[in-house]
């Protein structure tokens, strides 16, 4: 009888470990989104380096289009995906919200307005034709020049057109100037000759910070995954900003986006990547832009007075400092 009971014991032991070993391998991998952004290409390394597995999680990264990246977020296929704060907000008024749990970094540079020959200033924009991805980061870019020179959206005539089509547009004279980020304000820079940045984003540095942004259920069920996805972030931050590991990171990076390093390593400049140190004061509760707060909501507050969308934005529920002020 004794045998019996220790064997029955056993077995239970056994298929207990069986459900468990199933359970665990049961767990989707975590679905990230990102896109062609120097802060988010920069997860080109730890994937190359196997860093995920090292600390246990297991991701699955889908590459995007930016404004596609975040339609696939909103349609509930990711689990999280690089974004803006501002664009954040304007996805998540539409019933897609997230939670901003990671800032990987504040453009310095790349987000430009880009006219054609022949105009030097904000203010010769005056009735010209600006294409622009209407609703997202680059119209809060835009407003946000036009209105420290005095004028509106009202004094020029807006073009929606994809960011990364805008070299093109520019190029074909279809519009006298366009709005975009690295790469492609850097192509328009080339495929017009003669054309010129009349404003970058290092004239308003802490307008848009770079997020990743995870959705609520994925967040509250697997907190732990994530915790060890954000520690990898700064394994990279530290791996980028390197000046010894500074040149293979360009390697892996410029590799993703076809690239040479050379041509990767401007765009790379024009993007502040975010120390620890940097990111951690960065969730400080404040109303300057030099806060995520207060960068999101000076971006809410922009979004309803051009009416982005009609109804401001809970601004602190979509921001969870805790994993990186607790690391």
């Amino acid at each position: 009888m004794k045998n019996i009971k220790d064997l029955i014991k056993k077995c239970t032991i056994i298929a207990s470990m069986s459900v468990m070993s199933f359970v665990a391998n049961a767990v989707e991998p975590l679905k990230i989104g990102y896109s062609d952004w120097p802060g988010w290409v920069a997860w080109e390394v730890a994937l190359e380096k196997e860093w995920f597995k090292e600390v246990g999680v297991e991701v699955e990264f889908e590459w995007f289009d930016y404004v596609a990246s975040l339609d696939a977020f909103a349609a509930g296929k990711l689990d999280a995906v690089g974004m803006t704060n501002g664009d954040a907000l304007v996805i998540g008024s539409t019933g897609a919200k997230g939670i901003m749990i990671l800032v990987n970094d504040y453009s310095n540079g790349n987000d430009m307005v880009v006219a054609n020959p022949g105009i030097n200033s904000l203010k010769e924009l005056k009735g010209k034709k600006i294409g622009v991805e209407v609703g997202y980061v680059s119209h809060l870019m835009l407003l946000d020049a036009l209105e420290k020179v005095g004028m509106t959206e009202n004094d020029v005539e807006l073009v929606n057109v994809p960011t990364n089509e805008t070299p093109q547009v520019l190029a074909s004279g279809d519009v006298d100037a366009i709005v975009a980020w690295q790469p492609s304000s850097g192509q328009a820079l080339v495929t017009s000759p003669g054309s010129k940045a009349l404003t970058t984003s290092k004239d308003a540095p802490g307008l848009i910070y770079d997020t990743y942004v995870v959705s609520p259920t994925s967040y509250a069920t697997r907190k732990s995954d994530w915790e060890k996805v954000v520690k990898v972030w700064y394994k990279v931050v530290d791996f980028v900003n390197d000046p010894k590991t500074r040149p293979e990171a360009l390697t892996i990076m410029s590799a993703r986006v076809g690239l040479s390093p050379e041509e990767y390593a401007p765009l790379l400049e024009g993007t502040k990547i975010l120390s620890l140190s940097e990111a951690k004061a960065v969730f400080e509760k404040s109303d300057e832009l030099t806060s995520l707060f207060g960068s999101s909501k000076f971006a809410d507050d922009f979004n309803v007075k051009y009416e982005v969308y009609k109804e401001s934005q809970p601004v602190d529920s979509y921001i969870d400092s805790s994993i990186t002020l607790g690391l």
